[in-house]
């Protein structure tokens, strides 16, 4: 096989079969996988997962999915398990087997030894009439007819039911569990989508000084202001710490092209008045969209309707938010 139309039929079949048996799996949904999501969603105890194989790898998936949606669960390899890490599994976990034929020998030594110890055992398999189904509490059928890979060996189509139907179970005990974006925020802190669930203003403001100067403060004072605090910007205020505006380098960049005569120029005739301001509570996300919208490439932060700070869009720049 070497033309681009060969390798494309190739592609496009293994990709039908696929589909094929993802449709498959919509019929096959019944009361036992009801059941399953149910029981786990009272479950005191962790979901373990185990499987032989290309299924262990997807239970490893499996895995990540559960914790990262909130219901807590750890892998344990259906090999290693009868060799010692069956230690690990509690009383009220439940256990879930994944194995396409239902019959491997490492399963059949697991099974017995699982139903001794009285866990939950629910079983996820393309054979409802094998030793695994006929053990298990729970069936989750996922009917495989054939294998996408052309000698039908290989596990394709197989492993892709199993995937599917995981993220199936979990999908289902996220919106049971009422999982939000912010409890998905607080298991993903570190990546991009975490910061822009959880990262406020408030945390990006602190990282510089509260750059102010009062209305009759000289151009002198208001530029060694901005260029102390290195913020390129300053906000005026009263006496009473009330915002009257923002000077920013392009507001004295303005002034400069317009007068020869610095001396006499005071704050109140450099700055913007109402400048656009943010809470400190808000998702630095959002502010990020409203410099975007304004065109601006820094914001005055308030809280309770007191300026406490200015956030940059260096600032979120250097969190990876854009």
């Amino acid at each position: 096989m070497n033309s681009s139309n060969q390798i494309l039929a190739v592609a496009t079949r293994t990709l039908a079969i696929e589909l094929e048996t993802v449709q498959a799996l919509q019929s096959a949904l019944n009361q036992d996988f009801v059941d399953t999501v149910l029981h786990l969603q009272k479950s005191k105890g962790r979901i373990v997962v185990t499987g032989i194989g290309k299924s262990a790898i997807i239970g490893q998936k499996w895995v990540a999915t559960f914790n990262s949606t909130g219901s807590p669960a750890l892998f344990m390899h259906g090999a290693d398990a009868i060799h010692g890490d069956l230690g690990m599994l509690q009383p009220d976990d439940s256990l879930i087997i994944l194995s396409k034929s239902g019959e491997t020998p490492e399963i059949k030594v697991l099974v017995p030894l699982v139903k001794q110890f009285g866990n939950k055992l629910i079983a996820v398999v393309a054979q409802p009439d094998s030793y695994l189904a006929k053990q298990a509490d729970l069936v989750i059928h996922t009917p495989v007819s054939r294998e996408a890979e052309p000698n039908n060996l290989a596990p394709t189509s197989s492993t892709t039911a199993q995937l599917v139907i995981g993220d199936a179970l979990a999908t289902c005990l996220l919106a049971l569990r009422k999982f939000t974006p912010e409890h998905f925020a607080r298991f993903h802190p570190g990546g991009t989508l975490g910061k822009q669930l959880y990262l406020r203003v408030r945390d990006l403001m602190i990282r510089h000084e509260k750059p102010e100067v009062r209305p009759q403060a000289s151009l002198q004072e208001v530029i060694m202001e901005m260029t102390s605090k290195r913020v390129g910007a300053t906000a005026v205020t009263d006496e009473s710490g009330s915002l009257l505006g923002i000077i920013t380098d392009g507001d004295l960049r303005r002034m400069l092209s317009k007068s020869q005569d610095l001396t006499s120029w005071q704050a109140e005739a450099i700055m913007t008045p109402e400048p656009k301001t943010i809470s400190g509570d808000e998702l630095a996300v959002d502010a990020l969209a409203l410099m975007r919208r304004m065109s601006i490439t820094q914001l005055i932060v308030l809280a309770a309707e007191r300026y406490v700070g200015i956030i940059h869009l260096h600032d979120i720049l250097q969190e990876g938010l854009l």
